[in-house]
């Protein structure tokens, strides 16, 4: 499965409402550390397939979600189990910190 792009509007359907644990990628074009993690965000997603829902919210056009969720820097990284944030971490990462920290989590 490819990463999804979630709006303030599909933020509730897509993330709270998932039968599947959902890792969100706070993000905005301009972000550096945003886009060293991007590709090994598209790479876990596959990894993953069903079992995880990996999904970036832009925070350029989708404010309200990221203040409803505290976030003040990106990349932010939040993991949703069962409608609830579980885990949270901030900044860029390797692959593999990414894939360890998502399955301490879920």
């Amino acid at each position: 499965m490819a990463t999804v792009a979630v709006t303030d509007a599909t933020f509730e359907q897509e993330v709270k409402n998932s039968d599947v644990p959902v890792v969100v990628d706070f993000w905005a074009e301009w972000c550096g550390p945003c886009k060293q993690i991007g590709p090994a965000l598209e790479e876990l997603a596959a990894e993953y397939g069903d079992k995880i829902k990996i999904a970036k919210v832009d925070v350029d056009s989708n404010p309200n979600s990221a203040a409803a969720m505290g976030v003040r820097g990106i990349p932010a990284l939040f993991i949703f189990k069962d409608g609830a944030p579980v885990s949270n971490r901030a900044g860029a990462a390797p692959k593999a910190a990414l894939k360890s920290w998502i399955d301490d989590s879920i």
